[in-house]
């Protein structure tokens, strides 16, 4: 099992303008750190995810090869290994926990690889669906650290319609009355079921459903697949942390660094590292098409979508002629 180690932030300032205390975050490395300090590549976490779920691409001879490069792993904020609702002391435990933006979380992975590693260069910032907002982001803020980006299944801004399916999952959850403004005393299991059959209806495409493909994954019906997959998926978590994340992703907008003033198209032209977006063909949180227009506003970018009716489950490791597609991407970045 992979070792978790944690970085101390001290009293750290968020956006919202709250200082948490002893704030810290959770992070992972794999493959050793070069005389230069300059073969680094960093992989944010997603939503609710941790380490353990981006290891598919990680390792001797994977598409981020640690024969060649150290691959970091830091765990936003809110994910239950780094500061999170679940395990901060009062008076900013559970509900009370603060709004989180994805700058604040690339502001602190940027102090870890700078105090902890003293970081020269690094050669890619990739992510996926949360993490692809943080793979932006860190071309935007550290122009001169970072060499490439690859964003996958995501987005630099939330669009208006992802902003809409999340609202419906988190009302869901919050509609159930054992949630009592995040001071639950039993686990909200009712209305974390119900997040997980909103979500079901939107991770994968309606080719997905059409075709039956939830049989290669193991169940033999719709109805199996909702309760043994979705449903147990998200009675796992904790309703707080995954609500902190929510509240992430809803206002999640580059533009909002300072310096743009809300203007997506300047924040997106001042990206100058290469980048390949990687959308899936089906994705209905980040279609094709949206990430192609953010690709359009950068100088050193390329769009190239996941073909398949996976939807948003494109780039999680699951289905192998997605797995080797996005990973030729990478290689193909990489070697630019």
């Amino acid at each position: 099992m992979t070792e978790v180690s944690h970085f101390e932030l001290g009293d750290f300032a968020l956006d919202c303008g709250v200082t948490l205390p002893s704030a810290r975050i959770a992070y992972t490395t794999y493959g050793t750190l070069n005389a230069a300090r300059d073969n680094v590549i960093v992989f944010p976490t997603w939503f609710v995810g941790t380490h353990a779920d981006l290891e598919w691409l990680i390792g001797d001879g994977e598409p981020l090869d640690t024969s060649k490069y150290f691959v970091v792993v830091p765990s936003m904020f809110a994910n239950g290994l780094s500061s999170s609702p679940s395990n901060t002391p009062a008076p900013y435990d559970r509900g009370r926990f603060p709004a989180i933006t994805m700058q604040d979380n690339v502001r602190a992975q940027h102090r870890l690889l700078s105090e902890q590693f003293d970081v020269q260069k690094i050669q890619l910032a990739i992510g996926g669906s949360m993490g692809a907002f943080q793979a932006y982001q860190w071309g935007l803020a550290h122009p001169d650290l970072v060499e490439r980006i690859a964003p996958c299944c995501g987005a630099a801004r939330v669009s208006p319609h992802c902003y809409v399916f999340l609202a419906g999952a988190k009302a869901a959850l919050l509609a159930d009355p054992v949630y009592a403004g995040g001071d639950y005393e039993t686990v909200p299991d009712a209305g974390l079921r119900a997040l997980g059959r909103v979500w079901a209806g939107w991770a994968l495409s309606q080719e997905f459903f059409r075709d039956g493909l939830y049989r290669e994954m193991g169940f033999d019906t719709v109805d199996a697949f909702l309760v043994d997959f979705w449903e147990a998926f998200w009675v796992g978590i904790d309703a707080n942390d995954l609500l902190s994340q929510l509240h992430t992703w809803q206002t999640a907008d580059i533009s909002l660094t300072p310096g743009y003033d809300g203007d997506l198209e300047k924040a997106l032209g001042a990206i100058k590292a290469k980048a390949v977006a990687s959308p899936g063909q089906k994705d209905l949180y980040f279609p094709p098409e949206d990430m192609a227009w953010e690709v359009a506003q950068m100088p050193n970018a390329e769009v190239r979508p996941v073909p398949g009716p996976w939807g948003h489950f494109s780039e999680v490791g699951i289905n192998p002629a997605c797995n080797a597609f996005l990973g030729n991407s990478i290689r193909m970045l990489l070697e630019r």
